[in-house]
């Protein structure tokens, strides 16, 4: 209880006037107290107790001597202010979570019906057939790719590209000798050709691709630049 009888300045037996000082000091106590009868600290998420035996507020960033001083800041515009913005957030995030949640039954009916259309028939039937250019002499390969079961060829065409010994993971250590030369068209499985690592000729009737849209077969024509070193990696 504040002495205000024994004030300097004032009266005996009259209370007299409180300082801007002393009013705040009360107000501050109020505060305390009241925040004492509504905060369990031992509950409180934001209260940090640091190495220095001083108090940290996790939400406002402060700094405070003790748990009263704690609790005064707590009764003020910043931390509720806090608090206002941590609802809200927190508000937001659990109506986002409610439309996900309604949303991945749909996703997951989506992806199955996909899935269930989408089987895979096998490998594709082959043939690798070399020779050699009977007036540059170079060496050729040619590659026939059999597509039966395509039941859209028209908009269904394979694709093809190379890759390096060092992108592929199924064979360790990687063999800069070789790279390979893949062939996609869904929903056959890709097919891998191993095949020297060296410069391909990509001149006019050198390297030429042909699909056939009646037959559905592919076929892949390529030759080797004769007397160049494959590139160091």
């Amino acid at each position: 209880m504040t002495d205000r009888q024994n004030r300097v300045g004032s009266k005996f037996g009259g209370g007299g006037v409180s300082s801007t000082q002393q009013s705040e000091r009360e107000r501050k106590e109020r505060l305390r107290e009241l925040a004492l009868e509504t905060i369990d600290l031992a509950k409180d998420p934001y209260l940090m107790r640091n190495h220095l035996g001083t108090y940290e507020c996790k939400l406002c960033l402060t700094l405070h001597t003790n748990e009263a001083n704690y609790l005064s800041h707590t009764q003020g515009k910043k931390h509720q202010a806090g608090l206002a913005r941590r609802a809200a957030m927190e508000a937001k995030l659990a109506r986002q979570k409610g439309e996900t949640d309604v949303m991945m039954p749909m996703k997951s009916a989506l992806q199955s019906t996909r899935s269930a259309t989408k089987v895979k028939i096998g490998r594709p039937g082959y043939e690798v057939s070399k020779s050699r250019d009977p007036q540059s002499k170079e060496r050729c390969l040619t590659f026939e790719l059999h597509y039966p079961e395509l039941d859209d060829p028209k908009n269904r065409q394979p694709r093809h590209r190379f890759m390096s010994a060092y992108e592929q993971r199924v064979e360790t250590p990687p063999d800069r000798n070789y790279q390979y030369l893949l062939v996609a068209c869904d929903p056959y499985e890709t097919v891998a050709f191993k095949i020297p690592n060296e410069p391909i000729n990509r001149g006019e009737g050198k390297f030429v691709t042909n699909w056939d849209v009646t037959g559905k077969v592919f076929t892949l024509t390529l030759h080797f630049l004769e007397g160049q070193s494959a590139p160091q990696e």
